[in-house]
């Protein structure tokens, strides 16, 4: 896997996954109520933080987008 993920966008899915895993166990908002919207916050969250740290996102590479330098 070839990295296509730069230093600002790494920086901001880091910070929304931190956000979206800890919405629903923090925010006491209505819609969190739900088992569903819950288990999609914390999916969303998992996968950007994966996506960071591992620097690739597969959607990235299928429309050919690239935020790295080369």
């Amino acid at each position: 896997m070839t990295k296509n993920l730069g230093s600002v966008d790494r920086i901001f899915r880091t910070i929304l996954g931190i956000v979206l895993l800890g919405a629903p166990f923090i925010s006491g908002l209505a819609m969190f109520s739900s088992n569903t919207f819950t288990a999609i916050s914390v999916i969303a969250g998992i996968i950007m933080l994966a996506t960071a740290s591992i620097r690739f996102c597969p959607l990235y590479r299928i429309f050919g987008l690239r935020t790295c330098k080369l």
